[in-house]
């Protein structure tokens, strides 16, 4: 399945070119591809994350690695939101 996570971010930079998130989805079977506004403004950026199922996304984000993951990334965990295709 897929599902569009939209956060913000504190550097959309520093997240847009971090590894953290790729190494944290392949890890568990996931993939996951970055978006970011085109001009470079904003704090908002997205993520379309090709899962099995909702329950697998969900149990993975609810890890401690994920919540590591975040913080690196300067994810503002407060501000997700996740859109599905079903």
């Amino acid at each position: 399945m897929q599902v569009i996570a939209m956060h913000d971010v504190d550097d959309v930079d520093h997240w847009y070119s971090s590894a953290a998130r790729a190494e944290f989805f392949e890890a568990r079977g996931m993939k996951a591809t970055p978006f970011r506004p085109p001009a470079g403004d904003g704090k908002t950026v997205a993520v379309l994350i090709e899962a099995p199922d909702m329950e697998s996304l969900q149990a993975a984000l609810a890890t401690p690695e994920a919540r590591v993951a975040e913080e690196r990334d300067g994810v503002r965990v407060e501000t997700i939101e996740l859109f599905v295709d079903a």
